[in-house]
């Protein structure tokens, strides 16, 4: 794990430098998943046999399934490469004091430190020595930047349509719950073409307690009557599959992005490279 070197305060630290205002307009690269700054893990990584995650437990605990509850970022999407490159590029150049004395964060800090996580957390965890409202403030303007990014380089994740389709015709009840800020949210859920596909969308931050902590996912619950005996969760973070599991549910990690093992270890049940996966419709149609 990368070692944190912390910049002092600043006056108006969430402030863009003047060299890299830019940033903030369209000067980004053409398709940041064609980059080298984040590749798939699954290219460093051999992915495991089907024996390996395939579970012998059903996807809920008794009867047929009721509810499916999705994450959103990273599970409906493959948003975690903008998120990066976001966090990246405004940590090193837009504070004027470099983090972590100038070297750009890793993915392998990303997934450790800041996947997943709710950004009241991120203040304390990238920036203690700030006050509240200036931390609040630079992790506003980092969700801009990546709502720029999104609206041109959004991808939904393989197959989703499929598993919606299958979640839809069978009249299985379903809700978005989702550390991301409500405006990130939505927008993603209207560039899916998912807005109407969701009867709820969860706010962490709206909860008492965000992931990891049950409580957004007990709110869902709650919202659509459901239990958790018949109802099981689409993750793709250690964070939010804590939170399913602690909710009661079983939890399908979606390890696009981040390792399997780590998504086992949390908890998921099984763990799935994308909607196709095999392992997931043998289950599904068990």
């Amino acid at each position: 794990m990368q070692s944190l070197h912390h910049p002092t305060v600043i006056p108006l630290p969430f402030a863009p430098h003047p060299h890299t205002l830019h940033f903030f307009n369209k000067h980004f690269p053409s398709s940041i998943f064609s980059t080298n700054s984040y590749l798939p893990r699954s290219t460093r990584r051999s992915p495991p046999s089907p024996a390996a995650v395939v579970s012998a437990s059903s996807l809920v605990e008794k009867g047929p399934i009721e509810g499916v509850l999705f994450d959103i970022d990273g599970t409906l999407c493959d948003s975690d490469p903008l998120h990066f490159y976001a966090f990246r590029q405004m940590l090193q150049q837009c504070l004027q004091v470099g983090f972590n004395n100038g070297v750009p964060i890793s993915e392998d800090f990303f997934i450790e430190n800041i996947s997943g996580r709710h950004n009241e957390d991120l203040c304390g965890i990238l920036l203690p020595d700030w006050d509240l409202p200036k931390a609040r403030k630079f992790l506003q303007h980092k969700e801009a930047y990546f709502c720029r990014l999104a609206a041109e380089q959004l991808e939904a994740i393989e197959g989703l349509d499929k598993v919606c389709k299958w979640i839809e015709e069978r009249g299985i009840k379903r809700a978005a719950v989702t550390n991301a800020p409500r405006p990130n949210a939505e927008l993603i859920l209207s560039m899916l073409k998912l807005t109407d596909f969701f009867e709820v969308v969860i706010i962490g931050n709206e909860c008492e307690r965000a992931k990891p902590f049950p409580d957004p996912y007990l709110k869902a619950l709650q919202a659509l009557q459901l239990s958790p005996q018949r109802s099981f969760v689409f993750e793709d973070s250690v964070s939010g599959i804590k939170a399913g599991v602690g909710a009661g549910m079983r939890v399908v990690g979606v390890g696009r992005r981040n390792p399997q093992e780590l998504l086992k270890e949390a908890g998921a049940t099984f763990v799935i490279q994308d909607f196709n996966d095999q392992n997931l419709w043998t289950q599904l149609l068990f």
